[in-house]
């Protein structure tokens, strides 16, 4: 295990749902020292305006973002901003000797063109793009380990890429035949005010949304190819929850062996996750519960096989705050120090 000193860092869009979880969890991570939170609206307010109940424990003030004074205090630099801007933060960050942690879809897509026809924006940063790693460790650790840019994935396509990957890496299932049905709670959508988002818009209420055209589907393809060997298509749905956080994908797909029974699968799935101290392969007949993962960084997994169908259900639970944002960079962050990659990450939740 690497030195641990006190690394400082520093967090670039502080004052959103993924930066207040960061500060949340870094402030208990016993590796680090949180010295700068830049924003750009927020700067020059006390952190604990904007959350009074952190008061107590974070006496920082939210400054202006300033590359040169961020990279002469922090060796390591969360980028928890809107898509666009950590392309234009990451390069010179990393050319005064930074390591980048992007909570974004800037660095997720190695593909410029696919990146700027969901996404939109001029972008000039391919060899930055190249030098990227993508930061779901479960798939990418050793990679991750030696990166100086991480660009990790979101909630609903670690949800689902973690319930996807065994069956792909060990092409089980028919090309093109997976179905993604998620559902998020309402966290996932940052801290901005929209209407659809108003307590009198989403309690008691269940929406799909994006349908068919939402961005995480080329991620997900993206990935999914790499997996696979070969090109490979997803339906992914996304839907709003009316509740705060939590998120549920359940991937159904078409077996490749209908003779595979669900204790064929689940050996697969322990052994594909037994270095992956994080995800949690569920025993027969147990299906996971969002509550069961809310406030922590696991993903917990069951999977099912429907004879009748010849198809393989697969439930995947995470929390998309942690596992699915910020403790996901921060798993990022160990593996890059050489420490124990759930080092200063909650492995339980509080029930019910």
């Amino acid at each position: 295990m690497g030195d641990l000193g006190q690394l400082p860092v520093g967090i670039i869009g502080a004052s959103g749902y993924g930066g207040v979880q960061l500060i949340r969890l870094l402030m208990d991570h016993p590796g680090v020292e949180v010295v700068y939170l830049g924003g750009s609206s927020s700067a020059g307010k006390p952190f604990s305006e904007l959350y009074p109940h952190l008061g107590h424990c974070v006496n920082l003030t939210i400054e202006e973002i300033d590359l040169d004074k961020i990279a002469s205090r922090c060796q390591v630099v969360f980028l928890s901003l809107p898509n666009g801007l950590a392309c234009q933060m990451a390069p010179p960050l990393l050319a005064k000797g930074c390591k980048v942690i992007d909570l974004s879809a800037d660095y997720r897509f190695k593909n410029l063109e696919t990146y700027k026809t969901w996404y939109g924006g001029e972008r000039n940063d391919q060899e930055t793009v190249a030098s990227a790693v993508y930061g779901l460790p479960e798939l990418y650790r050793d990679r991750i380990a030696n990166a100086k840019l991480v660009g990790c994935p979101g909630c609903y396509v670690t949800t689902s890429l973690l319930a996807l990957a065994p069956l792909l890496k060990q092409g089980l299932i028919q090309p093109d035949t997976a179905i993604i049905d998620a559902k998020s709670g309402t966290s996932g959508a940052g801290r901005k005010a929209k209407t659809n988002l108003l307590l009198a818009e989403a309690d008691s209420s269940v929406a799909a949304y994006g349908v068919a055209r939402h961005r995480h589907t080329p991620e997900i393809e993206q990935i999914c190819s790499d997996l696979a060997g070969h090109e490979v298509m997803v339906q992914f749905t996304p839907h709003l929850m009316p509740m705060v956080r939590g998120l549920l994908a359940t991937v159904y797909a078409t077996l490749r062996d209908p003779g595979l029974v669900r204790e064929d699968l689940a050996t697969i799935y322990n052994a594909f996750y037994r270095a992956s101290p994080c995800v949690r392969v569920l025993p027969s007949g147990t299906y996971p519960q969002t509550k069961w993962a809310c406030g922590t960084n696991l993903c917990y997994i069951s999977v099912e096989v429907d004879p009748r169908t010849d198809r393989v259900i697969v439930m995947s639970v995470t929390d998309n705050l942690i596992k699915g944002q910020a403790g996901q960079a921060i798993q990022c962050l160990n593996l890059i120090m050489g420490w124990d990659e759930k080092l200063g990450l909650p492995l339980l939740s509080f029930y019910p």
